[in-house]
């Protein structure tokens, strides 16, 4: 196929150049497979750490199966005949100076390991990496990959240079070791120029903090000549990181601001002030305070953009309900959008009963000021589905509950006016889009969370919402009191049972809560609607413990568990229940009537229960694992109890041996009800995860340099000066790089993540 002549041939910009061309095909593939295949992630691909020279890696707690690169020093290298299977064998000892680490090679000739012997001398220090295996006791690494510190240069001046700087510590794997790496980093960054590298902070946001340019940046990090380097590079990479993602979730927030919403103010004598006439019960001065912010925001011409978010049973549903009947009473409708059919059936319920008569339109029974709360999920009727959805695009049901049910093409509105999120981090870009599209103009939207989210996570992850927060629990409520039991103890466990049974025969109700449905799930087991544990890897569970954990018990489960309490001799005549994910609706509706009327008062469930389920006679819960569980879900199970007059009481039977982690976790919870100061406490302990991603926990993260839990002056000054750069140039035109910098870090799944808030 020929060129015409008047086309143009735009060159490949330096940073997307494939590292096959750059390098070539043989030292390309094994970074492909580390996820590097332009020049652009190379650089991107930050040293993890820093070693020093003469500063070894402590050999005491390598852990076996794990690939690693440690600095030691060779204290002997020997070679010996195989008699029994021939060949030869070369064993070299290495060590931190206090403990040993065993380095083995193989070959089928003596000859072929003499390299290996004329280079592993007594005294040299070297970077050594491989997979750590046990062999009689003893660590070690089987046919390592090494590079020598001062040897392996090209001259004199080049190991003394080398043997005098900080070392790069990169992610690596076996084909691809630190220092290979780092000498193709090298390759590809010696060459470029600053016209090649394109910088997104604006000269002015540098100039202010005194941050070096893109290119200084990456020679700092990736070629440091002293520790100030290093520091100096990888500061400024951190910062850029935040300004990025700020400098996004502003021109979001811009966006918003400028489109049109339907005003929907607030009508005198409507179902709103009906409703509050009616309340049983007085609103904290947090709800009306944030009443007051979600009022003034309805009655605008732009759409509200708010996350709520608030303690356990601080009344967020009530908040949220006042703003709809605002919007009804305005000629509007709302939608309330939950995770699962649980829960959305469960909102439907109180809403109903919170409503009374005023949510009873047209039946008999209701107020002359009335409207409908229709339900609308996958799983129901052909018949209650037909009524809801004529409801729905009638306009009779002013307001419409539902799970990803609402999305369906086949759902109507008559004039959708304000959009409500519950759980929002469970949805994406196109389900939040789509629901919006059935309005005529860009609805108002409310997003509410039930797990209370450090100032740094706001900022991170809603940055482009504005926040509302409550923090007062109604009067009334006695608190919860939390307790842990070691799982071992057998006395304390069975007096846990006899605990509950105490609360039934008080009247109260019982949850117990387990891990999974049914015992023969493995790991990778299929996880059901509603049943989402955020149960915790095996590998976070004591992170500074010892080398081999010893081998856990199998995780409770709720099939399992339920048999075993109806035949427990302290639960005799006890009624006991089941509900998680997998049960057709009409069974759970049943569970959950059973349990709340006292029929059957103790349910044994997974996490289906965390949010929305409200029984205020539940008085006990009994979370099993409960190590194996983060904090602030928690926090947000135990907030099921003690929702009435009497005090609740959560029982945390664990396996969490003193001063692991997870004891810590647990210690906590029971120490605290604060949910936020427990959320903070879990982000340290967890660690942020991938908070532009799916994974709710661990050390795996989109951001490579910044750390939310730790950053927080970062996160927030950043967030200052993208607002005012957005503001000047709200589509960025005049800041190409900064353009092409969030596409590059907000690609794909990540992105749908973001628009998630």
């Amino acid at each position: 196929m020929s060129v015409p002549d008047d086309a143009v041939v735009r060159p490949v910009p330096r940073l997307e150049e494939p590292l096959a061309r750059v390098l070539g095909e043989r030292s390309a593939a094994p970074l492909a497979k580390l996820g590097l295949r332009t020049s652009g992630d190379l650089l991107r691909h930050y040293p993890r750490r820093y070693s020093e020279p003469g500063a070894f890696t402590d050999l005491a707690h390598l852990v076996v199966g794990e690939h690693v690169t440690v600095m030691a020093e060779v204290r002997q290298a020997t070679v010996r005949e195989m008699r029994s299977r021939g060949g030869a064998m070369l064993q070299a000892v290495v060590t931190d100076g206090s403990h040993q680490l065993h380095l083995t090679f193989f070959a089928k000739r003596r000859g072929a390991l003499r390299l290996h012997e004329t280079r592993l001398v007594a005294g040299r220090t070297g970077l050594f990496t491989g997979v750590v295996s046990d062999y009689r006791g003893q660590r070690q690494l089987t046919h390592p990959d090494y590079q020598l510190i001062g040897v392996d240069a090209d001259d004199e001046a080049s190991a003394f240079l080398e043997a005098s700087r900080p070392i790069p510590i990169y992610p690596a794997s076996a084909a691809a070791p630190t220092w290979r790496i780092q000498r193709c980093v090298r390759t590809v960054l010696d060459p470029l120029t600053d016209d090649d590298l394109p910088d997104p902070l604006p000269d002015d946001v540098r100039a202010r903090h005194g941050l070096v340019g893109l290119r200084q940046a990456l020679l700092d990090v990736h070629e440091p000549y002293t520790d100030e380097h290093w520091t100096r590079g990888r500061d400024r990479l951190r910062y850029e990181e935040a300004f990025v993602l700020q400098a996004e979730l502003a021109r979001r927030r811009s966006r918003a601001v400028g489109a049109v919403a339907t005003a929907r103010p607030r009508v005198d004598g409507g179902l709103l002030d009906l409703f509050d006439a009616q309340l049983p019960f007085t609103l904290t001065a947090g709800q009306r305070a944030v009443g007051e912010e979600l009022e003034r925001e309805l009655a605008a011409a732009h759409p509200m953009q708010r996350l709520l978010q608030g303690e356990v049973g601080s009344g967020k549903t009530v908040v949220a309900l006042r703003a709809m009947l605002q919007v009804v009473d305005a000629g509007g409708q709302a939608a309330l959008l939950a995770p699962t059919e649980v829960l959305a059936a469960q909102h439907a319920r109180t809403l109903r009963a919170l409503l009374g008569p005023l949510g009873e339109g047209g039946f008999l029974g209701g107020a002359e000021q009335s409207t409908r709360v229709a339900l609308l999920t996958g799983s129901q009727g052909a018949t209650a589905r037909r009524e809801n959805l004529l409801d729905a695009a009638s306009g009779r049901a002013g307001i419409v509950v539902g799970t990803h049910a609402l999305l369906s093409e086949t759902v109507q509105f008559a004039d959708l006016g304000l959009v409500v999120v519950d759980e929002q981090h469970r949805f994406g870009v196109e389900q939040r889009d789509t629901l919006r599209a059935k309005a005529a103009q860009t609805p108002h939207l409310l997003v509410m969370t039930a797990t209370p989210i450090p100032r740094t996570v706001a900022m991170t992850v809603f940055g482009d919402l504005e926040t509302s927060v409550l923090t007062e629990v109604p009067a009334g409520r006695s608190g919860i009191t939390t307790h842990v039991v070691p799982a071992e103890n057998l006395a304390w466990v069975e007096r846990t049972w006899r605990r509950v049974r105490e609360e039934v025969e008080r009247g109260g109700r019982a949850y117990v809560v387990c891990p999974r449905i049914d015992p023969d799930e493995g790991k990778g087991a299929r996880r059901d609607e509603g049943d989402g544990a955020d149960l915790l890897a095996a590998d976070e569970l004591d992170l500074d413990g010892p080398a081999e954990a010893p081998a856990r018990r199998p995780l409770q489960a709720v099939l399992q568990v339920a048999e075993e309490l109806r035949a427990l001799p302290a639960l005799a005549g006890v009624g006991v229940a089941e509900l998680h994910g997998r049960m057709p609706p009409d069974d759970k509706e049943r569970a959950l009537a059973d349990f709340a009327s006292g029929r059957v008062p103790v349910l044994v469930s997974t996490t289906v229960i965390e949010v929305g389920v409200d029984v205020p006679e539940a008085t006990v819960m009994v979370v099993l694992d409960a190590d194996r569980f983060g904090l602030s879900q928690l926090h947000q199970l135990r907030g099921r109890v003690g929702r009435g007059s009497a005090p609740g009481l959560c029982l945390l039977v664990a396996d969490a041996p003193e001063g692991t982690p997870a004891a810590t976790r647990l210690a906590t919870l029971a120490s605290t009800g604060d949910g936020f100061a427990l959320a903070a406490v879990d982000l340290e302990l967890r660690r942020e995860g991938d908070v532009l991603g799916a994974a709710q926990s661990g050390a795996a993260s989109s951001l490579r340099l910044l750390r939310v839990a730790r950053d927080g002056e970062v996160i927030e000054q950043a967030r200052t000066d993208a607002r005012e750069v957005v503001d000047a140039d709200p589509e960025l035109e005049g800041h190409p790089a900064l353009r092409a910098a969030i596409d590059r870090q907000l690609a794909g799944e990540r992105e749908e993540f973001l628009d998630r808030a």
